[in-house]
C-alpha cells in the first residue's frame, strides 16, 4: 500500500510556529487537510505554500466541534484518516507501519504513542503518552459531550475517539515537539484544566468514560492526588532520569 491510503487531518489555530515542520513530515501523503479556526498569524499561508487543502471551521458553541465536524463534512480521498496535531511530526517508522498494517487489518481504529520533547530535551521516562488518532472513515467519531453552556474550546482535546469496532495499536511513535514558548504552554494547559473542571461539575452519566477517565475523576477530589501522580511519574516511572526538563514537566 502507498501512503495515499491515509488522509492526514491537522487541526490548527495560530500554529505558524509549528505547522511548517509538521507539513514537512507528511509530504509523502497525497491528502493533507488543514482545519483552521480563523488564524491571524500566517498559519493558512504556510499551509497553502505547501499546497495543502485549508478548510475553515467556525464553532457555534454546540456539537460538533472541529474534529467531529471535519469527519462529518469533508470528503476524504482515502479510507483512513489520521489526526495529527501541528506540534507533532510524522516519522518514517510510523509511515511505514501504517503502509504495512492498514491494508490487511480488521481493526477500525488505532492507538499511537509519541516521543515528547520538552525544554529542548527528549523525555524518555515518566508517564507514557498516547492517543487514538487513526480511524477508518465512517466507523467512528470523537465522543459527544453536551457542553453548550460551559465550554470555551472549539476542538476536542480530552474527548476520546470512539470506534464502532476493535482497536489496535501502532508500535512506532510520533514526535511531539512544540516550538512555542512556555507562556503559550501554560496558557494552553490552563484552558485544558478549566475545561476538565467544568466537565467534572457537569458530568452526569459516567458509564461511557474510559477506565483512565473514571480513575481520574474518582481521585480528583483527593487533596493528595497531585502529589501521588507526581510521585508515580517522577519516581516510580523514572521521570527524574530526564533531569531538569523531567522535573519541570
Amino acid at each position: 500500500m502507498s501512503n495515499a491510503a491515509v488522509s492526514i487531518v491537522i487541526p490548527v489555530k495560530n500554529e505558524a510556529a509549528n505547522l511548517a515542520l509538521c507539513l514537512e513530515s507528511v509530504q509523502a501523503f497525497n491528502d493533507v487537510v488543514v482545519v483552521d479556526s480563523g488564524s491571524t498569524d500566517g498559519t493558512c499561508d504556510i499551509a497553502r505554500r505547501y499546497g495543502r487543502t485549508v478548510v475553515q471551521f467556525a464553532w457555534d458553541g454546540r456539537f460538533p466541534k472541529k474534529r467531529n465536524w471535519i469527519l462529518q463534512n469533508h470528503c476524504f480521498q482515502n479510507p483512513w484518516v489520521f489526526f495529527l496535531d501541528a506540534d507533532e511530526r510524522m516519522t518514517p517508522e510510523v509511515r511505514d507501519e501504517l503502509a504495512r498494517v492498514l491494508p490487511c487489518t480488521t481493526h477500525h481504529a488505532f492507538w499511537i504513542g509519541y516521543r515528547n520533547w520538552f525544554l529542548g530535551r527528549l523525555l524518555r521516562y515518566g508517564d507514557p503518552m498516547r492517543k487514538m488518532a487513526v480511524l477508518r472513515v465512517g466507523h467512528g467519531a470523537y465522543e459527544k459531550i453536551l457542553e453548550d453552556a460551559w465550554s470555551g474550546l472549539d476542538m476536542e482535546i480530552h474527548e476520546h475517539m470512539v470506534a464502532d469496532g476493535s482497536v489496535g495499536a501502532i508500535e512506532a511513535k510520533l514526535e511531539h515537539h512544540d516550538k512555542r514558548d512556555l507562556h503559550a504552554y501554560f496558557s494552553r494547559h490552563n484552558d485544558y484544566s478549566t475545561w476538565e473542571a467544568k466537565r467534572y461539575l457537569a458530568l452526569g452519566d459516567r458509564s461511557q468514560l474510559t477506565r483512565r477517565q473514571r480513575m481520574k475523576y474518582r481521585f480528583l477530589t483527593w487533596a493528595c492526588f497531585p502529589v501521588l501522580y507526581f510521585f508515580a511519574s517522577y519516581v516510580l516511572k523514572g521521570g527524574f532520569l530526564d533531569g531538569r526538563a523531567g522535573f519541570y514537566f
